[in-house]
C-alpha cells in the first residue's frame, strides 16, 4: 500500500506532456522576416496604385495600375506560402503534443484504476480488524496513514488526469484551428494565383477594346459604372439579423463607428454576410458546436437573460477538421468573447442586457473590437487587415492577413465607392 501512495505522490508531480520537436528559433526568425519584407513591399504597392487612384481614370493611369497590382497580387502569393511554411512546422509541433498527451492520459486511467482497486481492498477491512492484524499501536497507526495517503493520491491522481483530459481537449482544438487554417491559406494562394491571371487578363481586354486610344477608354469606363440606383438596392444579409438594404445597413453602421471611432465601410465589410470565408453561420445547435467549458454556461446564460430558447437558437456550427464553433448573430461572436464587450455595449447603446442577435448592439460589438484590434480613424490599410484578421482568427490572425484582411480592406474600398456615389446622386439619409 505504501508503494502506492507513493506512486500517486510521484504522478501528482508529472508534467502534463512534453514538449514535441520545435522548429529552430533561426529558422522561424528567418521566415518571419521574410515576411515582413514582403508585407513592406507590398505596402509600397499599395501607396503607388493609392496614387493612381488618385490622379483620375485615365487609359495609361489604369494599365500602370493593373500592372502594380499584378505585382501586388505575386507578392501576396509568396506571404502566404510563407505562412504555410510556417504553420506547417507548428502542426507537426502540435501532434507530437497530443499523442504524448495521450500517452499521458491513459498512464493516468490505469494509475487511476490500479488506485480505486487498492482502495476498495483496504476498505474492506474495518478499525476493528486492522487493530488485531497488528501487533503494535504503532504499525496499527502506521497503516491508518497508509489509507490517508492513499486517498489522498487517489484525489490527486483523479485532480491531474481530468486536468490532462481539458489539456487534450485544448490540443485538439489547436490542431483542428492550424488545419482550418492550412486549407484558408491554401484556397486564398490559388485564388491569388486566379487574380495574377485575370488581372493580366484584364489588362490585355481593355487595350483590345479601347485600341490604345484615351477617348474609348472614356466611354468604356462610364458604361462601366453602377449607377446610384443599383446601389441602393443592394441588399445584405447578415448572420442572425436579416436582410438590410445598403441604406439602412450603412445608417447603422454610421451610428455605431461614430460612437466609437472607426470608418463606417470598414465595419460594414466586416459584418458582410459574404465575406465569411466558408465558416458555418447559424446553422448548427450549441451542443455539439460550442466549447463545452468555456461557451456553453455563458451561452446559456445569455439565452436566458435574452428570453431566448437555447434548444432552438442557431449558431456557427464546428468545422470539419472539429475545431469548435458557436459563434452567435449578427457579429460572429463567441459567447466568452461577448460577455467581455457587454458592459461597454451596454453603455453605448442603452440596451442591457444587449444581444447578438440586434443589429445595433452587434454592430457597436465588432465597432468596439476593431477598435481595440488598432482599426481606428487615422490608420492605413496596413492596421485594417491585421485588425480584421485578429477579428476573425484572434491570436492565429497572421495566418489571415492576405485572405479574410485582405477580402476586408477590398471589400471596405468598395463601399466607399458606393458611399461617395450615392451622396453624389443626393440620397438624404447618406
Amino acid at each position: 500500500m505504501r508503494r502506492y501512495a507513493l506512486l500517486f505522490l510521484f504522478v501528482c508531480c508529472m508534467p502534463l506532456y512534453v514538449e514535441g520537436q520545435t522548429p529552430s528559433l533561426a529558422e522561424r526568425a528567418i521566415l518571419e522576416q521574410q515576411l515582413k519584407d514582403i508585407e513592406a513591399q507590398i505596402v509600397a504597392y499599395e501607396k503607388t496604385i493609392s496614387t493612381y487612384q488618385k490622379k483620375g481614370k485615365t487609359l495609361h493611369g489604369e494599365i500602370a495600375r493593373m500592372n502594380t497590382e499584378a505585382k501586388k497580387l505575386g507578392l501576396e502569393i509568396k506571404a502566404i506560402n510563407i505562412s504555410i511554411t510556417k504553420l506547417d512546422k507548428e502542426m507537426v509541433k502540435n501532434e507530437g503534443q497530443i499523442q504524448v498527451t495521450t500517452e499521458k492520459l491513459q498512464k493516468n486511467k490505469e494509475l487511476l484504476t490500479a488506485a480505486l482497486q487498492s482502495l476498495h481492498e483496504e476498505d474492506t477491512t474495518n478499525l476493528a480488524e486492522m487493530l488485531m492484524e497488528n501487533k503494535t499501536l504503532s504499525a496499527f497507526f502506521n497503516n491508518v496513514d497508509n489509507i490517508n495517503a492513499l486517498q489522498r493520491g487517489l484525489k490527486d491522481v483523479l485532480t491531474k488526469t481530468i486536468a490532462t483530459r481539458d489539456e487534450l481537449i485544448d490540443l485538439k482544438q489547436e490542431l483542428a484551428e492550424k488545419k482550418t487554417d492550412a486549407s484558408a491559406l491554401k484556397a486564398a494562394r490559388d485564388a491569388q494565383n486566379k487574380a495574377v491571371l485575370a488581372a493580366k487578363k484584364e489588362k490585355d481586354t481593355l487595350l483590345k477594346e479601347t485600341k490604345g486610344q484615351e477617348s474609348q477608354y472614356q466611354v468604356l469606363l462610364k458604361e462601366s459604372q453602377k449607377t446610384a440606383a443599383q446601389i441602393r438596392n443592394r441588399i445584405f444579409e447578415f448572420a442572425g439579423g436579416g436582410a438590410l438594404t445598403f441604406e439602412k445597413a450603412y445608417q447603422i453602421a454610421k451610428s455605431a463607428s461614430g460612437v466609437v471611432g472607426i470608418r463606417p465601410a470598414l465595419l460594414l465589410a466586416v459584418l458582410d454576410g459574404e465575406s465569411a470565408l466558408g465558416r458555418n453561420v447559424g446553422r448548427c445547435t450549441y451542443p455539439k458546436s460550442m466549447h463545452p467549458t468555456r461557451d456553453i454556461p455563458i451561452f446559456l446564460d445569455i439565452t436566458a437573460q435574452l428570453g431566448m430558447n437555447h434548444e432552438t437558437t442557431l449558431v456557427s456550427c464546428a468545422n470539419k477538421d472539429g475545431a469548435y464553433g458557436g459563434a452567435m448573430g449578427v457579429s460572429q461572436f463567441i459567447p466568452s468573447t461577448w460577455k467581455t464587450f457587454v458592459p461597454r455595449i451596454t453603455a453605448l447603446t442603452g440596451n442591457n442586457p444587449p444581444s447578438p442577435w440586434r443589429h445595433a448592439d452587434a454592430f457597436v460589438a465588432t465597432a468596439l473590437y476593431m477598435k481595440d484590434a488598432g482599426a481606428g480613424l487615422e490608420q492605413d490599410a496596413t492596421a485594417y487587415r491585421r485588425a480584421a484578421a485578429r477579428y476573425y482568427a484572434g491570436g492565429r490572425w497572421q495566418n489571415y492577413l492576405w485572405t479574410y484582411g485582405e477580402r476586408v480592406v477590398k471589400k471596405a474600398a468598395q463601399f466607399e465607392d458606393d458611399i461617395i456615389a450615392l451622396q453624389k446622386a443626393g440620397i438624404a439619409s447618406l
